[in-house]
């Protein structure tokens, strides 16, 4: 079983996916969301002793002549912050042919966006995430070559596409940011046991999509079913609108907002235009951007969204989803692979079905080089910096090359990671199992060599390979995808509550909100 702060490689494509929102394709893996990693806004939870009764209208001009929108924590958010984010939302709303929602709507999604961003903000920077223009540059060139461009065809295809390379930059650091903090913050938290695959699997082969045993073919009935999936594994680019239902609602309340997202229901189903329908109604964070919350293999998604969607085509919209964070209307706005959806079609997909038949696919062995190594993790923090972190590591290099002290001693003394008790032993690793930046420099060890310090999503690392050897790994790597599917599944819901947490945990003075409330009040 993998070990809890192994540098495994634990989240979706994050970089990928910020090419494609750039150039205004579905995003790749949610936006952290997606789900999805979303961010889910909720209503802000400031303690009892830091909440004011609301200013009445002749203390107006008071309360907004310092041009405060909101403060987070100890962070204040300007007006003029709101409105030259809104003046940016507009230009990409029309970009994207989206009809701008009023100004009062604008600023309100507006700022609800940035005091998410804000919160993320200092919760990295209090963990000591941070990313510099090296590692941004790093990432552009994994975007161009997992794209097949060079940066500067990248470049040339972001701005094409009406992006300022600038921000497309600072929006790639922010995703990097983003996904280290939930690999820090949620990922180690998720344990997908041996129990969980053999249970999935068996769901694959109730399902149609029987793996059939290492080389073997499936059984007549089995292939017969896996047929319409011959196509590929079945993806799904999806958008929501989510009206969101805050913690503690009263019934009424409930029943409220349940009869806003039918009356919003109706109207997609109508034909007005979706995207427009999120961007001036949705409460989810991708509402600016359409609802869009990209494309994943159909099992990536949520059951919750997989049971309401499965078998619909492109174009068509879902019924009513409840949740525990509201009502969502789901849209599936591009479905590739698998053949096309049977119209009218009434069964739920078989979860899974099109990962055991694109596994099944392959039918003779896979062999891999699999590679024994051990590492020593130094994780940063506000009192453990990134130099300070490499700086120790390179020392206890030193100590380890000179024949002073063994690998494994350093690794019990030192390391930060759960694999410290056994000298820092990874065990045998397959390809594709670590972060990319670790495995590359592991890939480029030779036998019982020691790496030069390393930078992960997790930390600082010193890697010795011990050895190599090439192994069928049919078995092992249709559990191994297994329980990244599982992964992605849990990991979402997991990250978007962390971040309601968070958010309910912090000071929140939304001075944009009481305002409106005021002036509703006295209109």
């Amino acid at each position: 079983m993998r070990r809890l702060q192994n540098p495994r490689r634990t989240s979706g494509n994050a970089l990928l996916l910020a090419l494609c929102a750039s150039l205004g394709a579905a995003p790749a893996f949610a936006q952290q969301g997606s789900h999805q990693g979303s961010h889910r806004p909720v209503a802000a939870r400031a303690p009892a002793a830091q909440q004011s009764a609301a200013p009445q209208p002749a203390e107006q001009g008071e309360q907004f002549a310092d041009g405060i929108a909101a403060i987070v924590n100890k962070d204040v958010i300007t007006l003029r912050e709101v409105r030259q984010a809104a003046q940016e939302a507009v230009v990409d709303l029309q970009r994207r042919k989206i009809a701008v929602p009023d100004n009062e709507t604008l600023q309100r999604q507006v700022l609800q966006r940035l005091i998410m961003e804000r919160l993320e903000r200092q919760e990295a920077d209090r963990l000591g995430i941070r990313v510099d223009n090296t590692q941004v540059d790093q990432a552009i060139t994994m975007v161009a070559n997992r794209n097949k461009l060079s940066v500067d065809q990248l470049r040339a295809e972001v701005q094409k596409s009406g992006v300022a390379w600038e921000e497309y930059r600072r929006t790639l650091r922010d995703e990097i940011r983003l996904d280290r903090l939930r690999q820090r913050t949620v990922d180690s938290g998720i344990i997908i046991t041996d129990a969980d695959i053999d249970a999935f699997l068996k769901d694959q082969a109730r399902g149609g999509g029987q793996f059939g045993g290492a080389g073997g073919a499936p059984s007549a009935p089995a292939a017969a079913q896996a047929a319409p999936q011959a196509a590929g594994p079945v993806s799904l680019t999806l958008a929501q609108i989510l009206v969101r239902v805050p913690e503690g609602s009263s019934p009424e309340a409930i029943a409220a907002l349940r009869k806003k997202a039918e009356d919003l229901l109706a109207r997609a189903r109508k034909g007005e235009d979706f995207a427009s329908l999120a961007a001036a109604g949705s409460d989810g964070p991708e509402a600016l951007q359409g609802g869009q919350m990209g494309s994943r293999p159909l099992d990536g998604w949520p059951d919750l969204f997989i049971r309401a969607v499965g078998n619909l085509p492109a174009g068509q919209v879902s019924d009513l989803v409840q949740s525990g964070n509201g009502f969502h209307i789901l849209k599936v706005v591009a479905r590739s692979g698998g053949g096309a959806a049977p119209q009218g079609a009434q069964q739920p997909a078989a979860p899974g079905g099109q990962f055991a038949a694109s596994t099944q696919a392959s039918q003779g062995p896979v062999r891999v080089t699999q590679t024994h190594a051990r590492h020593i993790l130094i994780k940063t923090s506000a009192v453990m910096t990134d130099q300070q972190a490499r700086e120790r590591l390179e020392q206890v290099r030193q100590r380890i090359v000179s024949g002073s002290t063994t690998f494994e001693a350093m690794a019990r003394q030192y390391s930060q990671d759960a694999t410290a008790p056994q000298g820092g032993d990874l065990g045998w690793t397959n390809p594709g199992e670590m972060v990319p930046t670790f495995e590359a420099a592991m890939n480029a060890l030779q036998p019982n060599e020691i790496s030069q310090p390393v930078q992960s999503p997790f930390g600082w690392h010193l890697i010795q390979v011990l050895e190599r050897r090439e192994q069928d790994v049919t078995d092992e790597m249709q559990r191994m995808q297994a329980r990244q599917i599982l992964f992605e599944r849990r990991a979402a819901p997991a990250f978007e509550d962390w971040l309601e947490n968070l958010r309910g945990q912090a000071y929140i003075d939304n001075r944009l909100e009481k305002r409106e409330t005021i002036e509703q009040r006295y209109r």
